[in-house]
């Protein structure tokens, strides 16, 4: 069977989404709603080039002096970006339904905040909070190089275009 003959869903037992012929239309994003859309998440998705091949990892994150940032284990996967390394961070919103929604994807260059003043800062920011349990103290921030977005389908995202 081939994947055109299987229905598309909307998600976990919702009806099957409908296909049209056409595909929604896309238009690229300012710099400035680019910036505003990350600003509004705390969830996106790291992609790098591990030891072991490629990664890519959720992780909640804040925006905090022109850095994306997150806390991990110092033992973990994401620990390889103690050292610097380039990366690409993604955020989105989906809607099957209505097949629209937003991606920004930021690519720069990650490694561990080293600065004193700015990691006693970075306890008390909302969003650097990290969702998974145990010991997260290890502060990795991304400088982004780079950010691009578009927007698809009729609806526009609620921070674009303000």
């Amino acid at each position: 069977m081939t994947m055109t003959q299987h229905p598309v869903t909307q998600g976990r037992g919702g009806p099957p989404a409908r296909r049209s012929g056409r595909r929604p239309a896309s238009t690229d994003l300012s710099p400035a709603d680019c910036q505003a859309l990350l600003e509004s998440r705390s969830i996106g998705r790291i992609g790098w080039t591990a030891g072991d091949g490629p990664q890519i990892f959720p992780v909640s994150y804040a925006c905090v002096a022109d850095l994306i940032v997150f806390r991990t284990s110092p033992f973990g996967v994401l620990s390889e970006l103690v050292r610097p390394a380039q990366v690409v961070f993604e955020v989105d919103e989906l809607d099957e339904r209505a097949q629209s929604g937003w991606s920004v994807i930021a690519r720069g260059r990650a490694q561990a905040v080293a600065s004193p003043a700015l990691l006693t800062h970075l306890w008390t920011v909302d969003g650097a909070e990290p969702w998974a349990a145990g010991t997260r103290n290890l502060f990795i921030g991304i400088e982004v190089e780079r950010l691009t977005g578009r927007t698809f389908g009729a609806r526009r995202p609620p921070s674009a275009g303000r």
